[in-house]
């Protein structure tokens, strides 16, 4: 893939690139603990060049979307934005996506890895409908900004996002460019996103460190979302899991109307609970490889999706997530992880 002016400007500056969710992005400025630790204890800036943003035009827009996920399109105020999954007729996930209406039409977010089979899934289903799909990716740059101290930051940039709801995106005129300024629709992050034409990306990323924030690379992004247990498509969330085994409630609407793989949800509803759900593991030593077996009473009760041993500032912890069968669940429960024994711990960490 071809490195984009941005990029290469990071990279220029010290940063090493690498391949991340579908797209070439700073992988680290140096030093993975320094960006985790201002992740986990103030605020970092991080390129979003892997978050493809597709447009959702026509009449039906609003309709047809809304019977195409799992949350509730219909009923989103101008500048709302919820996260969705997309189901088979059989409730495999298929992907997920944040979907914003934007007034004269919807926009969807989702990993470059995912972009081209979420549109090509959800293309299928443009029968008679007046919709029409276009990946606006190389118009628009994205900037995120994370950690406890991100909205300081974001008010010392002269940036205000003190009254942004969860999901809810705002236009701005910052220093003489207009900026969107989006809210994380994840409960357990503290992040928000810049989007902006490409061409004035560089200036929104010097006015940030400006203000304060740490850059940081994709390394210690993946530390943070596994300590935040915030799960990834493809890797914590994949087509075998069922939408509430992955715990993200937040995905779901029990109010909207029908929607494909509807039915599923609702039987899983309708029954009270899973037998598996996802949750954290902590345990001494190296990270276990993604797919190792968790066991409890000599059986198989779930596995391993994702691991790291990360640098917190008063010590290293190996952390974990994954699947676990409800019975065994509790926190503090121990289970066997390959040769060593681990704790369940609740989300997140």
């Amino acid at each position: 893939m071809t490195v984009a002016t941005f990029q290469g400007k990071l990279a220029a500056s010290g940063a090493r690139l690498g391949s991340y969710r579908g797209a070439e992005t700073p992988a680290s400025f140096g030093h993975t603990a320094a960006e985790f630790k201002a992740l986990w204890q103030g605020a970092a800036v991080f390129d979003m060049s892997w978050q493809a943003k597709l447009i959702f035009s026509g009449r039906d827009r609003v309709r047809w979307m809304n019977g195409m996920v799992t949350n509730n399109i219909r009923d989103l105020a101008v500048g709302g934005g919820v996260y969705c999954f997309i189901l088979t007729p059989q409730g495999h996930n298929q992907g997920d996506l944040v979907a914003y209406n934007r007034g004269d039409y919807l926009l969807a977010t989702t990993d470059c890895e995912q972009a081209t089979k979420v549109t090509a899934t959800l293309q299928r289903y443009i029968i008679m409908d007046q919709v029409e799909i276009e990946d606006i990716s190389d118009k628009l740059s994205s900037i995120g900004v994370a950690g406890p101290k991100a909205r300081e930051i974001l008010s010392n940039a002269g940036i205000d996002a003190a009254q942004l709801e969860m999901g809810q995106v705002v236009d701005l005129e910052w220093r003489g460019i207009g900026i969107s300024v989006a809210r994380s629709t994840h409960p357990q992050m503290d992040s928000y996103e810049m989007w902006v034409a490409s061409e004035n990306a560089e200036k929104v990323w010097e006015g940030l460190i400006a203000a304060g924030a740490t850059p940081a690379g994709s390394d210690a992004l993946e530390l943070y979302r596994i300590v935040r247990g915030v799960p990834r498509y493809g890797i914590d969330l994949r087509e075998r899991d069922l939408p509430q085994e992955t715990g993200q409630e937040h995905a779901l609407s029990f109010t909207k109307g029908c929607y494909i793989g509807q039915e599923i949800v609702e039987r899983i509803r309708a029954r009270g609970n899973v037998h598996r759900m996802f949750i954290g593991f902590e345990m001494e030593g190296k990270p276990p490889q993604p797919g190792t077996k968790v066991r409890a009473n000599d059986k198989d009760v779930g596995e391993i999706t994702s691991a790291a041993r990360v640098p917190f500032p008063n010590g290293e912890r190996t952390l974990a997530l994954g699947y676990l069968r409800r019975e065994v669940a509790a926190p503090g429960t121990v289970v066997q992880i390959g040769m060593q024994s681990a704790a369940v711990h609740e989300l997140p960490f």
